[in-house]
This record gives structure tokens, C-alpha cells and sequence, in this order.
């Protein structure tokens, strides 16, 4: 049985394909990616980003490549965003930091899904709770939040052996 959280019932009533892999609390974006079975590129992190008073989006960015601020201020013609504190994104959004996700959220904020995802056969964001997964095709999810896909991440830098 699958568990209930917002994020599942949204996206159960919305009528998207998908499937909810649930896992044990990862420690890591890695460990998170091989509970799952996917590659890391397919682990989709979800970052709340505010662009002013009581005006937010989601940016989902593969794990393994870095936010880039300058692409998204670039994107949305703005000078200045900020991260909100984990109180402030459990009250726009209704979750937990690190179980946060667009499905279900209080506020339908507005989508940018960063373009390297769409390389990707499945990916895996968040389902509102520890653990809890949902797989789809990089079009399903785009479609079914009404995403804007841009490129906003660069590679992380891999240490050196």
C-alpha cells in the first residue's frame, strides 16, 4: 500500500503515470539514488526560491549538477532572490525540508524544471515525506505541473582522486 501525503494524492488525482518507490531515509543524494535504483542524474532536488513578498517557485535540478543563480535571474529578469529558511519553506509549501515537492503543495508556485533532467527515462522527486518517491517521464512531470523547462544548473566539479 502506498502511503498517503499530499504529494501522492495530488499526483494519484491528476491522473500522471508514475509509480511511488518508497525507501528507507537516505543519508545522502547518492545513497538516496541507489535505494531507489536510478541513476543520480535521475534524483530530481526540489529548491524553494523566493523572488519576493509572498512570491515563490520550485526549481528542480538534478542531483550531481549545481544551481546556478545568474541563469535564473537571467531567466526571470530578476536581480534579486533568496532561499527561505526551512519554517518559512514548511509554510509556503506544506513540507518538510528535504521531503519538499511541487505535487501537493499549499500553493501551486510556479515550475522551472532544469533542462538536463529531460535527458533522463525516469525521474524521481520528492513525495512528501521521508523516503517517499515519485517515478515518472521527465514530459509527464513538465506536463503535469505546467513547468517551464530551462537550463539553470552547471556540472558539479568532481574531486580530484
Amino acid at each position: 500500500m502506498d502511503p498517503q501525503t499530499p504529494a501522492t494524492e495530488a499526483i494519484a488525482a491528476a491522473g500522471i503515470a508514475h509509480r511511488v518507490v518508497v525507501t528507507e531515509r537516505a543519508g545522502s543524494a547518492e545513497e538516496a539514488a541507489d535505494l531507489q535504483g536510478i541513476p543520480l542524474a535521475g534524483l530530481l532536488r526540489t529548491i524553494v526560491v523566493r523572488r519576493g513578498d509572498d512570491d515563490y517557485l520550485f526549481v528542480l535540478v538534478p542531483a550531481g549538477r549545481r544551481f546556478d543563480w545568474p541563469k535564473l535571474r537571467a531567466h526571470l529578469g530578476v536581480r534579486r532572490m533568496t532561499l527561505p529558511d526551512a519554517d518559512e519553506a514548511r509554510a509556503v509549501t506544506g513540507y518538510e525540508r528535504y521531503t519538499i515537492t511541487p505535487f501537493g503543495s499549499v500553493r501551486a508556485w510556479p515550475v522551472i524544471v532544469d533542462s538536463a533532467a529531460m535527458a533522463q527515462p525516469t525521474v524521481s522527486v520528492g513525495g512528501g515525506a521521508f523516503g517517499v518517491n515519485l517515478h515518472l517521464q521527465p514530459a509527464d512531470l513538465v506536463e503535469a505541473l505546467d513547468a517551464v523547462v530551462v537550463d539553470v544548473s552547471t556540472e558539479e566539479a568532481v574531486p580530484a582522486p
